[in-house]
């Protein structure tokens, strides 16, 4: 059998959105791939910063900030942070049309404080409780920081959360091409959030630097993802994978659906697809 390079997203593909902790399940699926000859990448719109918690875990390499930086196996692959220039625009552009703002550097990320204000105001209104909940874990746990603090260090990746979608289509067009929008297709209790980053990068051309610097076909490759910033990754794959839990579009655009990862999902498409012996399970 061919070794397979498998790339893993992973808030809500490899753990519960905004956790770093990974069931057993796919700590054993990982464990097993590499095991068998395969390569095991994580690949997450996380900065470096973020991701850190979770490379306790054995894995090959890392593709972080949605292709914006790429180790494999200790060699850095690339490191393309956005231009002064394009960062400058992007946040002031932004700030213009009321859109919050959270910036993605290596060592950290920082966030409007008007966002948690915002969701205060409207808590009880459709998801907005549950999103404050979620807001103040990641921030405890993921080493967000107020944009206060925030020193100007290069940035990978813009999040933004907007009131409405015309905010966001106002800010789009007054940008420049060399930004990418990726939009989230649900609106949740009276918001939309996405992210901006440079269009020199994503996750499907990470994918495929990494295939071409290990010499493995793309044909080989193996991509779980749950969301729209994941299309580009299930797109360039072999074979493309999205979580039950996974964005509708998403699910359209993937050879395959697995159940989530509370359920066990990275393990039982690791077993279906052979990444994985069965035999050697003892789980």
């Amino acid at each position: 059998m061919n070794r397979k390079a498998i790339f893993l997203d992973i808030d809500g593909t490899l753990t519960e959105p905004g956790s770093n902790e990974v069931p057993q399940s796919a700590v054993w699926a990982v464990s097993q791939a590499r095991r068998a000859g395969n390569f095991v990448f994580l690949c997450t719109g996380r900065n470096y910063d973020m991701l850190r918690p979770l490379l306790k875990y054995e894995f090959d390499g890392l593709i972080a900030s949605s292709g914006g930086y790429i180790e494999c196996q200790g060699k850095v692959l690339s490191d393309r942070p956005m231009t002064q220039a394009q960062k400058e625009a992007a946040m002031e552009i932004l700030k213009e049309n009321g859109i919050f703002r959270t910036v993605e550097c290596m060592g950290g990320s920082y966030t409007d404080e008007g966002f948690k204000e915002f969701l205060k105001k409207h808590a009880g209104e459709g998801s907005n409780s549950e999103m404050l909940r979620f807001r103040e874990q990641i921030e405890k746990t993921l080493h967000i920081l107020p944009m206060k603090e925030y020193k100007g260090e290069p940035v990978y990746k813009i999040v933004i959360i907007s009131q409405t979608l015309e905010q966001i289509q106002r800010a789009r067009s007054a940008m420049t091409d060399e930004f990418q929008f990726c939009i989230q297709e649900e609106n949740k209790g009276g918001y939309i959030n996405g992210e901006i980053l440079s269009r020199d990068y994503d996750k499907g051309r990470a994918l495929e630097k990494v295939c071409e610097h290990l010499g493995i076909p793309l044909a080989d490759s193996v991509a779980f993802g749950d969301s729209m910033n994941d299309i580009e990754m299930i797109a360039a794959a072999g074979l493309g994978i999205c979580m039950e839990n996974g964005s509708r579009t998403l699910k359209e655009k993937a050879d395959d659906i697995c159940p989530s990862v509370r359920d066990g999902g990275i393990r039982e498409a690791f077993l279906k697809y052979g990444l994985a012996a069965e035999k050697a399970a003892g789980f």
